[in-house]
């Protein structure tokens, strides 16, 4: 996300509402008494493709009908006067027709063709030429520019070059009136009009700061004298939103949006539909021609639904060439890669995948891809899909990689058909088993699949597959011939760890205590005062703002490979909890580390750590950093979060820089210092760490925006030289705490460094502070320097990369400039970026042929351990689950009951029976026993009041306990005597009926044993007033069971037992059992071992405690409801046998 450009018909909404409701910024400039904001009338006509209406008159504010109008486009659209876009002093009626006429068509503007389908309107205003002002307002580094000239309107020409400029530094006000009529407005005749321009723009700047605007261009600004009075009306406007901060204004932006407050007369609510902010969500219309596809939309919904970052934007549908890559800067460079081989017009698709995205979201975007580029004829020269990307820090590579190959596998006929070939490249977490995947596909989808690593360079793929003839860059003959340790058990700790004490006998054996695997640390005093230029070293300690368990965990293995006497984790923050401790492992055994609830008691408790990687989100990462920066011992902070409001991120960098604190980020996985310290994830899994040799400092030091690219930089790094001495990736937003100038500076001074590389990209200037520094000469070490995006120019229309600074606003800002000015400042840059690893060797060689750098015998990297579960999720141990569970899982996509998913249970419809089929008996029985089960928890569900489990939770309620303790007072009376003879009827009814006995002499064998029939007997109810339920039961078996063999028997027995005595009828609880039996033994779902199985475990027992519950919970909620008091058994009611004193008092022994 990034500042983002709205319509102009939003734009002036924003203005109308808050010109008079923002706050004011400032104390030094303020309205006169009496101001008044400009009257807006402003309307939109929209074109719906699918029908092909626009919007009804009805909808439309009454002026229009009155007034003569302008109408216009609203597509972001520049210069649209010059383009014929423009219907000045018009009826409505003419105006519609200008809009119908134009409506769903395309135009082509300068180079882009689109369809127009958004247009404004609003009221014609004749005005004189010299009432035209010219007004922006932009956001810098710096602060806000604000740019005025006197001479507005369409010819306003070079505005930076003519336009006067006032700067509101970050944090600042507005000078006063004095000051702004002398500067800004110099120019402008007329002391009311000056006084008018000046109110007008206080208001102005404080509605830009209070709705976070990125920029905003009024041009003409009309300031017109009216009966001494000066009107101020604002024409045509162009406008952009800090995207990331809608959390913050989203309510702001929305009520100057709502139908109900800019036209009354025709809003009419949206029936059923009730919106999160008094007013419509805003809308980040897409470039003009650059309509999103339903393809587009439904990604960028997947996206806006996930922490992962999901990009796709398709560039040519036609297209041979279709990529599919990890990372907003890998995707940058693959199709950099694309263009640069002359294949730009082929391109077909950019976008990236990235943030640890689940299989199910891979897959859904694999799909997307995929459905897209096998759709119509088939090209005869086929077509390439590039599955690339960098090395990543934390994503599980295989992982991702399963839900692209189960896409690969659905559309093996289409991608067969179209005879695509497919190229991969990636590096990361799990990479060998993603890769392994990948070329076993190969050998069974019948489609051409070439596959290669980390020891390939980046892009190598994109040369091989395009057929280009130049050999590609390729890593593989520098790669280290033997990594080894990345998995194996650690030799003995570090020396510095102090361990618990040896038993008094130490030569004799002793079983093991859990503390003595705990690892503690004295308390480390502040080292002295590091130089400037080296803000970490090995006694670098830090705070870890929030819980990040695995962040913290590589942190310290990354200290433990490099052989740190401490941690260089101190102490967690984390406001939400109270201070404890967490453990983490140091080497094969564990250390605690405390958690503190805020940063001065961190502060006072760790004095010695002057560094703070801040974890907090995006929300509130403004006041933690602010906080941190109240600590004069804070001298660096790095923050991960993306999407930090630009203001917010502005007033930070510059509240740093007044207390000299670095700010790496945000947006950024942090930095790496080999063998000192590591921010976070930075560097990647301990197996990257251990490969690209970041283990101990090498002397060539670099500076990126893209933390995915720092990853590869440090691959090439230990493969073209002795490898990294300090990286930085200083995040991808517009506003990065330090950029690129700040650190270079520092490598410039640090003698240890030799050698530096810059990896800047499209987007910012900052890349020309870096060229003025070698021009006068502050950086004279060899600098090796790319940027990426090289590929933007080549495309039709603005492409927002992955990152959000990432987009050029001028010539100056594009990628080739870029490389184009360094390169004639005497930087060493590489024809492409595929190019730049043998720049770097030949470089790196130069200077140790000169005695620059001189090598260091390599030395093995260390042993390190790797975590368990990280292992399970390899496959490299196992062990026996703890339980086993076969009815439901709710680790996918959604919960399955069974292995039905819960959608498919809804949508069959299979109610509360067929979800009990599922959960109790693992199938999904017929229909007519789904409603059977019903049907008994509905006859079960209550027996009144009286009933014992009724009267404990009665009398449980009463007591004043709560729902839960209430019903198992009920529950906890089923039994034998009461709610248990479900089980027992059935046992013994289909016992007798097994062994042949006769309905006799079942019963006579019963008596015989004196045992009670289970399932016969009523207190009430007999032969003559017979139990409804019990009769519900019999029609409905008899109707729909395939066989009632056991009901059958059991009336018969009812035969027997009732000729005795009216009562000893069939009861309910009976005539479920049988019931149930017949279920089991003739529905055909079941075979006979598991009928019997199912009776034998209290399946039967449970329907009625499950349908029972229901009742409990009613009386436990009617007591409540009816308040009733504690209850106390009448004592008249209890009989109190006499006491025995002879029993109870024992006379004295003698």
């Amino acid at each position: 996300m990034a500042s983002k450009p709205v319509r102009e018909f939003d734009a002036k909404l924003l203005l109308a509402h808050h010109l008079s409701a923002a706050p004011q910024h400032g104390t030094k400039v303020t309205v006169r008494p009496g101001w008044k904001a400009p009257v807006t009338k402003v309307a939109q006509v929209s074109w719906d493709p699918a029908t092909g209406a626009l919007t009804p008159d009805s909808s439309l504010p009454g002026w229009v009908f009155t007034e003569k109008l302008v109408v216009k486009p609203d597509q972001l659209i520049k210069r649209r006067g010059k383009a014929g876009l423009l219907a000045l002093n018009k009826e409505w009626s003419e105006g519609r027709k200008w809009i119908e006429e134009r409506a769903g068509k395309q135009v082509l503007v300068e180079k882009t063709t689109g369809t127009l389908n958004t247009f404004i309107v609003e009221p014609f205003l004749p005005h004189p030429s010299d009432s035209e002002f010219y007004i922006c307002i932009n956001s810098v580094r710096e602060g806000d520019v604000i740019l005025f000239t006197h001479e507005g309107g369409v010819e306003v020409g070079d505005v930076d070059a003519k336009a006067i400029q006032l700067l509101v530094p970050v944090g600042g006000e507005l000078p006063d009136r004095e000051t702004i009529k002398a500067g800004l407005l110099k120019d402008v005749a007329g002391g009311e009009v000056k006084e008018a321009l000046v109110d007008f723009i206080a208001r102005l700047y404080s509605v830009y700061v209070d709705l976070h605007f990125a920029y905003l261009e009024i041009n003409p600004l009309v300031a017109v004298e009216v009966e001494g009075k000066t009107e101020i009306f604002y024409l045509d406007m162009a406008a952009k939103l800090d995207q990331t901060a809608e959390f913050i204004v989203g309510p702001k932006w929305a009520i100057a949006r709502d139908p109900s407050v800019y036209n009354p007369s025709a809003a009419t609510p949206v029936a059923g539909k009730i919106l999160a902010d008094r007013g419509p969500g805003m809308v980040w219309p897409p470039p003009f021609g650059r309509d999103l596809t339903k393809e587009e939309a439904y990604i960028a919904k997947l996206d806006s639904s996930t922490g992962a970052s999901l990009k796709l934007t398709v560039l040519n549908a036609e297209g041979r060439v279709w990529t599919m890559v990890a990372g907003g800067g890998a995707s940058v460079v693959y199709s950099d890669a694309i263009a640069a081989h002359g294949f730009a017009h082929e391109l077909a698709n950019y976008g990236e995948y990235s943030g640890a995205p689940t299989q199910g979201q891979t897959y859904e975007y694999a799909k997307t891809i995929l459905d897209l580029m096998t759709r119509g004829t088939p090209n005869p020269e086929g077509k390439l899909l590039f599955i690339g990307g960098g090395i990543a820090n934390f994503t599980n590579v295989a992982a991702t990689f399963k839900g692209i190959i189960t896409a690969l596998r659905e559309y093996q006929h289409k991608l067969q058909e179209h005879k695509v070939r497919i190229f991969v490249r990636r590096g990361g977490p799990n990479y060998q088993e993603g890769l392994k995947a990948m070329r076993l596909l190969g050998e069974t989808l019948g489609v051409h699949i070439e596959v290669f690593g980390p020891e390939s360079h980046i892009t190598t793929i994109v040369p091989l597959g395009l057929g280009i003839t130049k050999s590609a860059a390729s890593l593989a003959e520098s790669a280290p011939k033997d990594i080894t340790g990345t998995l194996t058990p650690v030799s003995p700790p570090s020396p510095s760890a102090k361990s618990a004490a040896l038993p008094a006998d130490a030569s004799a054996p002793a079983r093991e205590n859990p503390q003595d695997r705990i690892v503690s640390f004295d308390n480390v005093a502040a080292e002295g005062g590091r130089p400037w230029f080296r803000p970490f070293d090995e006694h670098t300690r830090s705070l870890v703002y929030g819980l990040q368990p695995r962040a913290i965990q590589g942190m310290l293995d990354f200290d433990f490979a490099c052989g740190r006497k401490t941690p260089s984790v101190a102490a967690m923050i984390y406001p939400f909890g109270g201070h404890h401790v967490q453990k983490f492992y140091w080497g094969t055994k564990e250390t605690l580390l405390p958690v503190f609830a805020s940063m001065a008691d961190a502060i006072a408790k760790c004095p010695e750590a002057d560094v703070v990687v801040n974890f907090a989100s995006s929300r509130s990462v403004y006041q933690s950093t602010l906080e941190c920066l109240e600590f004069p011992s804070i001298k660096a902070i790095a923050l991960i979060a993306e999407g930090v409001p630009e203001r917010h991120a502005r007033e930070i960098l510059w509240a740093a820089q007044r207390k000299n604190v670095m700010i790496i980020g945000p947006a950024t996985v942090g930095g790496i210092k080999p063998g000192c310290f590591r921010i976070g994830n930075t560097g990647g899994m301990m197996d990257n760490i251990l490969s690209s040799k970041l283990y101990r400092a090498g002397s060539v030091a670099y500076v990126s925006k893209s933390g995915g690219m720092s990853n590869e930089l440090n691959n090439i790094l230990s493969l073209t030289t002795n490898g990294t001495y300090e990286g930085v990736a200083i995040g991808g937003d517009r506003y990065p705490g330090t950029s690129f100038i700040d650190h270079l500076l520092r490598y410039e001074a640090d003698p240890n460094c030799k050698m530096l590389v810059l990896l800047g990209e499209v987007g910012g200037i900052e890349e020309y502070r870096v060229i003025d520094a070698v021009k006068s000469g502050q950086i004279k070490k060899p600098i090796v320097a790319w940027a990426i995006g090289t590929c933007a120019k080549m495309f039709a229309t603005d492409v927002q990369f992955g990152h959000a600074g990432s987009m050029a606003n001028s010539d100056l800002e594009t990628a080739e400039a870029k490389n184009n000015a360094m390169r004639a400042a005497g930087f060493i840059v590489p024809p492409t970026f595929e190019d730049l690893p043998e720049v770097l060797k030949s470089t790196y060689e130069k200077l140790v042929a000169s005695g620059d750098i001189v090598p260091k015998p390599e030395v093995n990297p260390p042993s390190i351990p790797i975590d368990y579960k990280w292992a399970q999720e390899l496959g490299m141990v196992r062990k026996p689950a703890a339980f086993i569970s076969t009815i439901s899982d709710e680790r996918g996509q959604e919960l399955l009951y069974a292995g039905m998913p819960i959608s498919k249970v809804f949508e069959e419809d299979i109610g509360i029976g067929g979800v009990l089929s599922l959960l109790w008996f693992k199938r999904r029985l017929p229909d007519y026993a789904g409603k059977f089960l019903e049907m008994v928890l509905m006859l079960t569900a209550d027996h009144g009041p009286a009933v014992s489990g009724a009267m404990n939770t009665v009398i449980t309620t009463r007591a004043g306990k709560d729902l839960v303790s209430s019903l198992v007072a009920g529950l906890l009376t089923i039994g034998t005597r009461f709610g248990g003879a479900l089980d027992g009827a059935a046992a013994e009814f289909s016992r007798a009926k097994d062994l042949g006995l006769t309905p006799r002499e079942f019963v006579d064998s019963m008596r015989k044993a004196n045992k009670l029939i289970p399932g016969i007997g009523h207190k009430i109810k007999s032969k003559t007033n017979p139990d409804a339920r019990v009769s519900l039961v019999v029609a409905y078996v008899k109707k729909h069971f395939p066989s009632t063999e056991f009901l059958d028997y059991a009336l018969a027995t009812e035969e027997v037992t009732s000729a005795k005595k009216d009562t000893l009828i069939l009861n309910v609880d009976g005539a479920i059992a049988v019931s149930f039996v017949d279920l089991l033994r003739s529905s055909g779902a079941f075979t006979r071992e598991e009928a019997d199985e199912y009776m034998t475990i209290g399946t039967l027992n449970g329907l009625f405690v499950l349908g029972r519950s229901i009742g409990f919970i009613g009386h436990h909620l009617d007591q409540k409801r009816l308040k009733q008091p504690l209850y106390r058994h009448p004592a008249d009611d209890i009989h109190i046998e006499a006491f025995d004193m002879a029993r109870v008092l024992v006379s004295e022994r003698k």
